[in-house]
């Protein structure tokens, strides 16, 4: 079969697998008490992680997948940053003691919307509430073009340690396609200023698959990109659902590559940052050799939460914000992704969730076995079968289909050992789909797998 052929094959409508069950399974049964329960049930001794989202942005990226809204006034910042806190004392309220966190992470949106001054206001909230361990991850989803001076000043003081920047290409003809215009010197003078103020761990995020983006094109990006020294970086393609999201019927179609480019684009990207020294990571990361995350994957303990790919090993993520998704053992939840409403159950006191799922035994065993392949391209299924006490026949009619998948060099069997190969490493989706209980092919809610 021809590398056209087989990207076409399998370059399916597939989830990120951030989560399993993923989120279009959620449902009403999972409503604010039955979070509220959830949480009152957590282990006091073992260290949470915390999300906020923050859902405004001063111009719209016609690229993005978010949920996020545009203001050019502070005035709704500020009303969210008051509710935010009201939303800090409710979970706080639920929980039976001062936990231990070890990962924050602020998302969007557009974090660095926030005033300065809020900055402060909701990390001092948290450390009010929480108990910040000293080795504790505090990240921040940063866009240049407002990340201004007082701001890094504010993350130095609260205790920031890395930051991810947008930059998604630096050509100015994919920029003002996607409405998304910052100049090379202007990311570098952010990480310049991020640096200065001690916060070292920087990660970048790029993007393939926008309109007018090349082979060539995207290659420059990555040699500069390069150059600012970056620990980690972050290579997705970019899903073009406008029955989803109104504003992609703003990018001009006719400019978007096609399942080819898309292919040709992200095997130059990776073999480009091979070449500047940069190990992969699972499906869509990267990172120096002798970086955490490159390190946690080789030990074998790498992990996968909303975020994308992590070193945070907690076992409980607490989402806050409109639309922002808790990860508990017992399943997930997932705030009111509606301002108003979300606004309105925290003002009263309630958890503002609207749907989620709660997992069963068998979700455990087919999560265990999707993240292994998310996160290591390889699952021992005798392993987590006998973790999980089961006998690992159930995987008999997967086992098959993988066996089919291996006649394209996608994958491997080995025994009870599936192996995503190198020529597969874009697909990994499309193997972990193989074992998802899930997955309807027929609704077109998620991105193409390469």
């Amino acid at each position: 079969m021809t590398s056209t052929a087989l990207h076409q094959k399998y370059d399916l409508r597939l989830p990120r697998y951030t989560s399993y069950p993923t989120a279009p399974h959620f449902s009403p049964a999972v409503n604010g008490v039955v979070y509220r329960r959830w949480l009152s049930e957590l282990d006091q001794t073992q260290p949470l992680s915390l999300y906020f989202h923050v859902p405004y942005c001063e111009e719209m990226c016609w690229f993005c997948g978010c949920n996020t809204k545009i203001t050019k006034h502070y005035g709704p910042v500020g009303s969210y940053v008051d509710v935010l806190r009201a939303e800090i004392k409710n979970v706080l309220s639920a929980l039976p003691g001062k936990y231990p966190v070890a990962h924050i992470h602020f998302g969007g949106g557009s974090p660095t919307i926030l005033s300065a001054d809020h900055l402060r206001t909701i990390m001092g909230d948290i450390q009010n509430g929480f108990n910040i361990l000293p080795d504790a991850e505090i990240a921040i989803e940063m866009d240049p073009r407002t990340a201004k001076p007082d701001f890094m000043d504010a993350m130095r003081d609260c205790g920031f340690t890395r930051s991810s920047i947008g930059v998604q290409d630096f050509n100015d003809t994919v920029q003002k396609a996607v409405n998304r215009v910052q100049s090379f010197e202007l990311v570098a003078g952010v990480v310049a200023g991020l640096r200065e103020r001690g916060m070292t761990g920087i990660n970048v995020d790029l993007m393939y698959g926008l309109p007018f983006q090349t082979i060539d094109g995207v290659m420059n990006t990555v040699d500069k990109t390069v150059t600012l020294n970056p620990d980690r970086l972050s290579v997705f393609g970019y899903a073009h659902v406008p029955w989803m999201k109104k504003h992609q019927n703003l990018i001009p179609t006719e400019a978007l590559p096609g399942t080819s480019e898309r292919w040709a684009q992200y095997d130059a990207i990776q073999k480009q940052l091979a070449k500047h020294g940069y190990v992969a990571i699972g499906l869509d990361h990267f990172a120096r050799a002798d970086d955490e995350m490159a390190q946690a994957m080789l030990a074998g303990d790498l992990h996968r939460n909303f975020q994308g790919y992590t070193t945070d090993r907690a076992e409980a993520l607490i989402g806050m914000g409109p639309s922002a998704i808790s990860s508990l053992p017992q399943g997930y939840a997932q705030n009111d992704p509606a301002l108003a409403r979300w606004k309105r159950s925290v003002e009263d006191g309630l958890m503002a969730i609207e749907k989620g799922i709660a997992i069963t035994d068998e979700d455990r065993i087919r999560r265990d076995v999707i993240n292994e392949l998310m996160c290591h391209l390889s699952v021992d299924l005798d392993e987590v079968c006998a973790l999980h006490n089961v006998p690992v026949s159930r995987f008999a009619d997967e086992l098959g289909e993988i066996g089919k998948m291996a006649v394209d060099e996608i994958a491997t069997v080995n025994g009870n050992t599936v192996t995503v190969t190198p020529a597969g490493r874009p697909l990994v989706r499309a193997v972990c789909a193989v074992f998802d209980t899930f997955l309807d092919h027929s609704q077109n809610r998620h991105s193409q797998a390469v």
